[in-house]
């Protein structure tokens, strides 16, 4: 579960907020799409859900846990894939997962089940033994979601996760997601492929300059347009909400 209630953020004393009084509730065992134009404070939400950022104003809860008042233990209970992973120089794919899972405080027999699985389900069996600045985008990208899931967290935070991955590699995130929710956890990311949001997401959030402009189900968000829902897309509905 996350919670948000009446979050706000700026970047700077009294300038413009880039969250505005976000309200929002996240349930477990749904995928929840969150979705904006670009600079509409999608980034910042989800940096300050996880912890990197905090707040202004407001209070944010993940699995029960705040952020604000316990930060390690909610952090604790996140999966997250930044919207730009970062290779770490010198250091092998291997020594890095292996890092991930000190700091989650993993233990060697959850290793051993937990880690070849997501290799090999990434097709990272080889390449994991590499090191990390010699990766690809999508190499890069694979990894931070193995990382992200090593600890088998009740929260998976994804943002933009299928930029640089290759179709196969998206298929398996996508999977991945299903089965995520199917366990009853909670899964938040935002993208800008909208079909993948329609086709995947149980409920969406459209944001707009930092305020929730809809927030529902593809039903009830067509049903709130007043446009007849057989021609109704994600699409359509969100140009319209955000006006581009």
């Amino acid at each position: 579960m996350i919670w948000l209630g009446n979050v706000s953020k700026s970047y700077e004393k009294g300038g413009e907020l880039a969250v505005d009084r976000l309200q929002l509730q996240v349930k477990p065992g749904e995928i929840f799409g969150f979705l904006g134009p670009n600079g509409a404070g999608k980034t910042t939400t989800i940096k300050m859900v996880t912890g990197i950022l905090r707040p202004d104003e407001g209070e944010i809860e993940v699995d029960g846990v705040s952020m604000v008042d316990s930060p390690l233990e909610a952090k604790g209970r996140i999966g997250y894939v930044p919207d730009q992973p970062e290779a770490i120089m010198r250091v092998t794919g291997w020594e890095y997962l292996r890092f991930i899972a000190d700091v989650y405080g993993v233990s060697e027999e959850e290793r051993k089940v937990r880690l070849p699985q997501l290799l090999e389900r990434y097709g990272m069996e080889e390449a994991v033994y590499d090191l990390m600045n010699g990766y690809s985008r999508g190499m890069k990208q694979k990894l931070a979601v193995i990382a992200s899931l090593i600890h088998d967290p009740a929260v998976w935070i994804l943002d933009e996760p299928m930029v640089g991955l290759d179709p196969q590699a998206a298929m398996v995130v996508k999977e991945e997601m299903k089965k995520w929710r199917d366990r009853g956890k909670t899964i938040f990311f935002s993208t800008h492929v909208l079909e993948v949001a329609e086709r995947l997401c149980d409920r969406v959030a459209i944001l707009q300059k930092g305020q929730l402009m809809a927030v529902g189900t593809m039903d009830e968000l067509k049903q709130g347009s007043g446009v007849v829902a057989d021609e109704e897309t994600l699409e359509r509905l969100f140009l319209e909400l955000t006006g581009t």
